[in-house]
């Protein structure tokens, strides 16, 4: 008897992606980014920190995928945990991107993103986050800030330098930058 098989198929049925232009009421003409979140309690946690999503679904009870138009800033941390503790921290901030774009291929990023910054281990992360932190105690979304910034935090995170402050005239110089043709 098949059994067995008609429930994977039906499965596999309802595991169809919709067409991403229908998950945020978009053109057709509109690329979208996704991204996969989840959490297992006490295990496994991969979320958002700062992102605008166009749309979150909710795939199942551990599981999101956020979805992101062109140009969006977000922050994915990824946290894990066995019966001893902590055994992985990870922060990423990226940009989704247009087909024009060159993006990176990261796990749970689909079709890729524009990595701006990736760490991993306590001390790393937590030192990105109180950046975060201070970012917003200023008054400024973390989605707003320079991509050159996060890029520099990485590289001197990497290089195990003095990591910069974001400051209000930094902020200032950046959008002003964007202004200007």
């Amino acid at each position: 008897m098949t059994t067995s098989a008609s429930p994977a198929a039906g499965a596999a049925t309802a595991a169809l992606p919709l067409h991403p232009a229908a998950l945020t009421g978009q053109a057709d003409n509109v690329p979208l980014t996704r991204v996969s979140l989840a959490y297992l309690e006490h295990r496994f946690k991969l979320y958002l920190r700062f992102g605008e999503p166009a749309r979150t679904l909710q795939l199942d009870r551990w599981r999101r995928c956020a979805v992101f138009l062109p140009g969006a800033m977000l922050c994915r941390i990824r946290w894990q945990a066995n019966d001893y503790g902590t055994i992985r921290w990870q922060l990423m901030v990226m940009q989704a991107c247009t087909p024009l774009d060159a993006a990176q291929r990261i796990p749970g990023v689909h079709p890729g993103a524009r990595l701006l910054l990736h760490t991993e281990g306590d001390a790393n992360v937590r030192a990105v986050l109180e950046r975060i932190g201070g970012i917003e105690a200023l008054g400024i979304a973390a989605i707003d800030v320079s991509p050159a910034f996060w890029r520099t935090l990485g590289n001197r995170l990497a290089a195990r330098l003095a990591l910069p402050e974001y400051t209000v005239e930094r902020h200032a110089a950046w959008l002003t930058g964007k202004v200007l043709p």
